[in-house]
């Protein structure tokens, strides 16, 4: 549906977008998420075609922007933009409101009076045909924005911050419709501060940070190989008790010794069965010797993905399955690996997008 490869825009010395490439596959729901002047409103309205890239291409259901008069109708027809303003008259009743922009569309009188009704019934506003615009609540004018862009049925409907300003049940309505468009095979981008619905709503994810795509992929991909939640759900331990301090680490030969206490105490979320398999989690081993070798078990066990290595500290991620987990610690610590502890952490797309623009000022 939409391939982006080497896109650059600038304003001045600033540059708003730096070389970002991606592509959004027919039927997704893409999220953009990044702090504030990270380059997703700069990038959205080139999509739309409202600004001019310096370089780059942009890519729409077959169709390359800044080709000739006919081809670039033909991007327009294919998108329904939502801006991160509401953009109505609030002086037209919502019928009128969407006649309006039904005639723009060559659409007659008579015709627009039936898919009004359709569309305000797919945005749940059925029955506000002959209320004014500026009776409605925030999140009634939001709908009746989403409506408006679907009146010429685009196959792609790009939303910026679609869910700004919204109280929480606003914001699920809008969430249940979005996810139900995608459902009627509507390809949808939307950038979003929300990272919680952006996780629930999205196949996959761009995160922006001071103009760059620091990281693009679907959800379960990223979680696999990213960030950890804040939030450690089990302490590390040293020594054999688990209370020694960091200058007495563990060593093989303890290894045999604190096994049972691992098993027990150290590793399981008492509310987990062992074995159980819930989501993807990050295991943060600290190392005082022989982190190469620890490097090397985690290649040598299927599920296991190695995040970071450093001085002294192996990240990985894995499914949560205690009995896995605590074989794999054992084979580092069998395998001459000295540690200092450990802890786990559930995988998280707050605080990895945290990490990930943690350079943005």
């Amino acid at each position: 549906m939409l391939k982006i490869e080497h896109l650059v825009k600038s304003f001045g010395a600033k540059r708003a977008v730096d070389d970002i490439s991606f592509e959004v596959k027919d039927g997704s729901l893409f999220g953009f998420v990044g702090p504030n002047g990270a380059g997703k409103t700069t990038t959205i309205k080139m999509i739309c075609g409202l600004l001019k890239q310096d370089s780059g291409t942009i890519t729409i259901n077959g169709i390359q922007s800044g080709g000739s008069a006919k081809e670039g109708a033909a991007i327009k027809r294919c998108i329904g933009y939502v801006p991160d303003f509401f953009g109505v008259y609030e002086n037209f009743k919502v019928s009128e409101y969407m006649e309006f922009y039904g005639s723009i569309y060559g659409i007659s009188s008579a015709d627009m009076k039936k898919l009004t009704e359709d569309l305000l019934a797919l945005v749940n506003l059925t029955g506000k045909e002959n209320e004014y615009v500026d009776t409605l609540s925030r999140g009634m004018k939001q709908r009746l924005c989403v409506a408006r862009a679907l009146i010429h049925n685009p196959a792609l409907l790009v939303m910026d911050e679609p869910s700004s300003g919204l109280d929480p049940r606003a914001r699920v309505e809008m969430k249940e419709i979005l996810m139900n468009l995608q459902s009627l095979g509507k390809t949808i981008i939307i950038s979003s501060h929300i990272l919680a619905d952006i996780a629930e709503m999205c196949d996959s994810v761009g995160i922006m940070s001071q103009g760059k795509l620091v990281a693009v992929d679907t959800i379960q991909n990223l979680l696999s190989h990213g960030a950890v939640a804040g939030t450690s759900v089990m302490e590390g331990f040293s020594g054999t008790d688990g209370n020694e301090s960091m200058d007495n680490p563990v060593s093989p030969d303890e290894a045999a010794a604190i096994k049972e206490g691992i098993a027990e105490n150290s590793i399981g979320n008492p509310s987990i069965t062992s074995g159980a398999i819930n989501q993807d989690i990050r295991i943060n081993i600290h190392i005082k010797s022989n982190i190469e070798e620890a490097v090397t078990v985690a290649k040598e066990f299927d599920g296991i993905k190695v995040v970071s290595v450093r001085a002294q500290e192996l990240s990985v991620t894995c499914k949560e399955d205690d009995e896995y987990i605590n074989r794999f610690i054992m084979e580092v610590m069998k395998r001459g690996c000295i540690l200092y502890g450990f802890e786990r952490q559930k995988v998280d797309l707050e605080t990895m997008f945290m990490e990930l623009t943690s350079n943005s000022k």
